[in-house]
């Protein structure tokens, strides 16, 4: 059955906003969201307690069952799954792995016209891992058959048309241990030019010298988006964006916005503030962030392109809370217009 498109920013509803935005968040299974994007009560036996470990400290999250995907999209059109970026969905071997089942189980509580952005394994996107304490060189970096097979084919297997996007996170490099951006768009055109053609594929930088004219080029040629992601590192998101001269839209026609932490706030500060995530954390959110995602949100309209725009927890506290504000200033634009 499709879903209604209802815009009312009161009761958290967004799928009806505008045809071309669609607002969601990184991940879903929050407790803190009851009462917001989850019924109260209706999964009282069901929620599960796992203890999560973040800069050496202890934190007890509660995790709602896949099956309430089914509530949340009733109020978002999008989703980012975050737990494909830690394994593939299968082994070398062809065996599935635990988030294979995690997210065929996602799907079969899913309707046609729900959408799902993937991130992809970071094994093939990061230069290092860290392993055992330490950082450590990863062989598989940039491999296009391990993509292809073990990520990429199952995929496109388990979740057929609602599967809009995969997001290629390259983490943050120091500057000691950076290459020259020309080695990197040399790398990334051979990467991209071995895997299969698709016009779904997002590539987020999140070292600033590499978003520059022979990276951008690159991811162009391809018909890549990059990612403007509003985290710890990077700049404001209107400088990422003169800073690629303007790129946005992939082949597809699609441009991801993504709101991850408050700008100079590492990971797991930013997540000991925000937790357990169910209000907005006294001057952690940024207005700017805010105001810059919605000037991004109505250059891809005006272009004719479509928008997802990703919202963390991380980034305030709330994310349905965040993307109220968004929601609200987008629509408060447009009967302006």
């Amino acid at each position: 059955m499709a879903k209604q498109e209802i815009f009312n920013p009161e009761t958290f509803h967004f799928r009806g906003l505008h045809p071309l935005v669609a607002i969601g968040t990184a991940s879903d299974r929050y407790a803190g969201w009851l009462g917001q994007i989850y019924t109260s009560g209706r999964y009282t036996g069901s929620l599960t307690r796992r203890s999560h470990a973040v800069g050496g400290k202890a934190f007890v999250e509660e995790v709602l069952p896949v099956e309430s995907v089914e509530e949340y999209f009733d109020h978002f059109r999008v989703l980012e799954l975050d737990f494909t970026f830690y394994r593939f969905l299968l082994e070398e071997d062809g065996r599935p792995t635990p988030n294979y089942h995690v997210l065929r189980k996602y799907r079969q509580h899913m309707g046609e016209d729900d959408a799902l952005v993937l991130k992809v394994p970071q094994v093939i996107f990061a230069r290092k891992l860290l392993r055992g304490g330490s950082f450590l060189v990863n062989e598989a970096y940039l491999n296009p058959d391990s993509f292809r097979r073990c990520f990429f084919e199952p995929a496109q297997d388990l979740l057929g048309p609602t599967l809009h996007g995969f997001i290629f996170e390259q983490e943050y490099q120091r500057q000691k241990e950076r290459t020259p951006p020309a080695d990197l768009a040399s790398a990334l055109d051979a990467f991209f030019g071995a895997i299969p053609q698709d016009n779904r594929y997002h590539v987020e930088l999140r070292t600033e010298s590499y978003i520059c004219k022979p990276v951008v080029a690159v991811l162009a040629k391809h018909g890549v988006g990059q990612v403007l992601s509003h985290w710890t590192w990077l700049p404001p998101l209107k400088k990422q964006f003169a800073n690629s001269g303007g790129a946005m839209l992939n082949a597809g026609g699609r441009c991801i916005v993504r709101l991850m932490t408050p700008r100079g706030v590492r990971y797991e500060d930013a997540y000991a503030r925000a937790h357990p995530f169910s209000a907005l954390v006294d001057g952690m959110l940024d207005p700017k962030m805010v105001e810059e995602t919605v000037e991004l949100m109505r250059t891809a309209v005006d272009r004719g392109g479509q928008v997802y725009v990703i919202v963390n927890n991380r980034a305030g506290g709330n994310a349905p809370l965040i993307a109220r504000q968004v929601a609200e200033r987008f629509a408060a634009g447009q009967r302006e217009a």
